[in-house]
């Protein structure tokens, strides 16, 4: 019995004591940029598509495979993952510019077990400008 009261006590104190590494963490500067519709040129409306598959739930391509895919940055709107790799094959395909202007996402979905994740199926479409700061 205190055999297993000594082990309960220092297992306690070891998930305790590794909490310590969260009080000295660094403070980010407060950086903040302000820009105006002046500072960019836009292009016209461009589209980009990406499909995502899903098997249980879990799109396999891009969490265990080989597609791999930054954050773009946009202004406007937040997306959601999916419609982040039509993004991101939007910036492929445009190469040279710097951020995305108010993307509009279109998303067909198609799931033909009873409308589940056990297999589906969604085809994300971005519509938008891109623009690249002036100097």
């Amino acid at each position: 019995m205190k055999r297993l009261s000594f082990l309960l006590v220092s297992l306690a104190c070891l998930f305790l004591a590794s909490c310590n590494t969260y009080r000295h963490s660094m403070r980010e500067p407060n950086a903040y940029v302000e820009y105006h519709a002046e500072d960019f040129t836009l292009s016209e409306q461009v589209t980009g598509e990406a499909t995502v598959t899903r098997v249980l739930g879990v799109d396999w391509q891009h969490t265990f495979g080989t597609t791999q895919v930054g954050s773009v940055p946009t202004i406007g709107t937040l997306v959601t993952s999916g419609a982040n790799y039509a993004l991101y094959n939007l910036m492929q395909k445009n190469p040279g510019y710097d951020v995305v202007v108010y993307p509009q996402v279109e998303s067909y979905r198609h799931a033909p077990v009873l409308g589940t994740d056990l297999y589906s199926k969604t085809t994300y479409k971005v519509t938008a400008r891109l623009g690249k700061l002036k100097k």
